[in-house]
């Protein structure tokens, strides 16, 4: 990082509006170009453009095995950059190894991250390649979060996203500082109803794992219990879990909120549960009301802001 609370991404190009398609166009983003900068650093790539394609170029696609395809020119058929842009991913993975996610363009040959066409001999596309260069990244990188332009206009992919990208710079951060046991313990309890609100089993899985990882050395320990954290936390959370968590969260409130204090809570609770209203109302209020009556062990936790208020991710959930 640049700074100490500077969060890198990477991205591609086209996405902050840089004429670096094939046709000498882009496809700006302007979620990403105007909202997500004001708190991220991104760090933009073109792998076409990269491995030696000028701009404008002609076009390429994804042909033959949708499991290993390759990616050669659509008219021209002795262009074939498979290799180069498999190499140029792993590079990449492990040159920009302070980002904290990556956004990739969606449908590319090159970048897409899912339902890329892959052609096969009958001339027909089958929908189910990812682009050779997010691939490799994301084989090299299988922790970090990884998400395409088109789906972050899911309101739900993209606070999910977001909070990925926010938990793994604090992982960062905690490596660099030279993680211990005990910091690892404090990052878990920090991170338990986040972790419950997406993956209940993981939930009591790691935490049998943190409870029980004395005998193991740290070192290993320490990336396997990161790996297993990030993988349940890229499942969305559903209105249900977050009901659930808002229940655990209202129980340290019992003693401290007046019978139509929890009444309201609990109200609220359910309307949200019914699709009513959106996450940011309870969680307001449940805010206001641990602001008033403090809980030390609640205000570690990362899931009452686990991204930037102003962001208002929780606004559509």
């Amino acid at each position: 990082m640049g700074t100490s609370d500077t969060i890198r991404i990477g991205i591609s190009a086209c996405l902050l509006g840089q004429p670096v398609r094939y046709n000498g166009g882009h496809k700006e983003s302007r979620l990403c170009s105007e909202i997500l900068a004001r708190h991220f650093e991104f760090v933009p790539v073109c792998p076409e453009q990269a491995i030696g394609l000028g701009t404008p170029r002609p076009p390429i696609r994804l042909v033959g095995d949708p499991a290993n395809p390759r990616a050669v020119g659509v008219s021209r058929s002795d262009i074939d950059v498979t290799d180069a842009l498999t190499a140029f991913g792993e590079k990449t993975a492990r040159q920009l190894h302070d980002i904290s996610g990556y956004i990739l363009m969606q449908k590319s040959p090159s970048c897409g991250m899912e339902r890329v066409k892959v052609y096969q001999e009958n001339g027909y596309p089958a929908p189910s390649g990812r682009g050779l260069f997010a691939a490799a990244l994301m084989k090299e990188q299988a922790d970090l979060p990884v998400e395409e332009d088109g789906r972050l206009n899911d309101p739900v992919l993209r606070e999910n996203f977001i909070t990925r990208v926010f938990a793994y710079a604090e992982w960062q951060k905690l490596l660099r500082d030279g993680l211990t046991r005990k910091a690892l313990i404090v990052f878990h309890e920090r991170y338990k109803y986040q972790l419950m609100a997406t993956c209940n089993e993981q939930y009591r899985l790691l935490g049998r794992a943190i409870a029980q990882n004395a005998a193991t050395p740290l070192a290993d320990f320490a990336p396997r219990y990161f790996s297993q954290l990030m993988a349940a936390l890229r499942k969305p959370a559903s209105r249900g879990s977050h009901s659930n968590v808002l229940q655990h969260l209202s129980g340290y409130l019992k003693r401290a909120l007046t019978p139509s204090d929890k009444q309201e809570l609990q109200h609220l609770i359910h309307q949200y549960r019914l699709g009513i209203v959106p996450l940011v109302v309870p969680m307001t209020l449940i805010k206001h009301h641990f602001r008033r009556n403090p809980v030390a062990y609640i205000q570690r936790q990362a899931y009452l802001q686990p991204h930037p208020e102003d962001l208002s991710l929780r606004n559509g959930l």
